[in-house]
């Protein structure tokens, strides 16, 4: 009796608090009301004479209910149920119908637990609550002979969201009546008139959700102002960039990149010593070539460098002017062109995600003509050069968007 009376305790408290706070809440935007309707077994195990019990499981439960929600973690419901109680094997014989009308407080466990944050379909209510019972012997009429009584209630109600209108449910109940006069055979007294005979109720239903708005409260997560401003803030605190670089400083792993410099999408500087070389290029000759920068000699190696793919030239967000600290790359190419005055040579210009088809391939393009002009201006026959836009990099399609400067960008290819 302790533990129910604390749960109705519980339950009325949260209802009184969550009341008071849904006037603090951004959105009101969902269906409240509700009706239930369920079917099932039902098992008296407490008020018999002796030689009586009852069919295990009995399926002669129906119960119909309608509900409100204050918020999406409480409410209240009215609901009333009929049960047919009858005789198990070797037990004497006896039929007894049972009724009853509760009024319950509703808590939805599944957003008090934020179950939200694992799935969306799947809920748990809590009920609680009392009302007025009376049952009748088989042959009597509704009310014909009744044994009226009390009842408090307590149970749980697994849900299974089906649609925005439909969930399924299923439920386990426990009653337990208050002054129960005859035992549930009807063929002797209570020995008792405190809390007397029970009963368990385990069922299968469906819930229906009234309403104009999409959803109902029972699948909504309802944010306090208080939490929208929490998240902002934080959200604001992980999109700091303190160095400049485009990298937001949770994602920084260099966050004092110098002014200026072209990073990846981890924030860490592509041309550290300044020199106008890429390190990701310095660093290809220092392992293919001990560091010997006399390299710029050798057409060959400058052409297996070139197809490595390892020689970027960077742009800005929507800009087709190259980072001057990424062109350092084309004077390899330039030294190339040189040595192989015959050689041809295509220059792929690359969009990010950002942008329509049709306009990222444009810009590409143009991105890829401006770094012919530089190669041009250093010697390059224009003839040995064919641009070609290719739009946006796929590579980078469902990328992050602190990813996508790496794919704006010209490539070469030595045919």
């Amino acid at each position: 009796m302790k533990k129910i009376s604390y749960l109705l305790s519980v339950i009325g408290l949260g209802i009184f608090a969550q009341a008071q706070e849904v006037t603090e809440t951004v959105n009101n935007d969902y269906n409240k009301w509700s009706i239930e309707a369920n079917g099932g077994a039902n098992k008296a195990t407490k008020g018999f004479s002796n030689g009586y019990f009852m069919q295990t499981p009995s399926f002669y439960h129906v119960d119909l209910g309608v509900r409100y929600m204050f918020n999406p973690k409480f409410g209240l419901k009215l609901d009333g149920a009929y049960d047919r109680l009858k005789e198990g094997e070797d037990s004497k014989r006896f039929r007894t119908n049972y009724y009853r009308v509760d009024l319950q407080g509703v808590a939805n466990l599944g957003r008090i637990m934020n179950f939200e944050d694992w799935t969306k379909s799947i809920g748990l209510l809590a009920h609680a609550g009392a009302g007025y019972s009376w049952m009748t012997r088989e042959d009597d009429g509704l009310f014909d002979n009744a044994d009226n009584m009390g009842n408090i209630i307590v149970g749980l109600t697994p849900q299974l969201k089906l649609s925005d209108r439909i969930a399924l449910t299923g439920d386990v109940t426990y009653i337990r009546n208050i002054r129960q006069q005859n035992n549930y055979d009807f063929t002797s007294k209570m020995d008792t008139r405190g809390l007397d005979g029970d009963m368990w109720n385990a069922t299968l239903g469906l819930t229906f959700y009234l309403g104009g708005n999409q959803k109902h409260a029972d699948w909504t997560f309802e944010t306090t102002r208080k939490d929208l401003e929490d998240r902002i803030a934080n959200i604001e605190q992980m999109l700091k960039d303190t160095d400049g670089d485009g990298v937001a400083d949770y994602l920084d792993q260099e966050p004092d990149s110098a002014p200026g410099a072209v990073v990846d999408t981890k924030g860490v500087t592509i041309d550290h010593n300044g020199n106008g070389i890429p390190d990701n290029i310095e660093e290809y000759i220092k392992q293919n070539a001990g560091g010997n920068t006399t390299i710029v000699n050798d057409a060959d190696f400058l052409e297996q460098m070139i197809n490595s793919g390892i020689i970027n030239v960077y742009f800005d967000y929507n800009s087709d002017k190259p980072y001057q600290q990424s062109v350092g790359g084309i004077k390899f190419v330039s030294e190339y062109l040189k040595a192989k005055p015959n050689a041809q040579i295509d220059i792929l210009g690359y969009a990010d995600p950002v942008g329509s088809d049709s306009y990222n391939k444009n810009l590409s393009r143009r991105r890829a003509e401006n770094v012919k002009a530089i190669l041009v201006s250093q010697g390059a026959n224009a003839s040995q050069l064919t641009t070609i836009g290719e739009g946006e990099d796929k590579e980078f399609k469902n990328s992050q968007v602190s990813s996508h400067q790496l794919a704006r960008r010209v490539v070469f290819r030595v045919k």
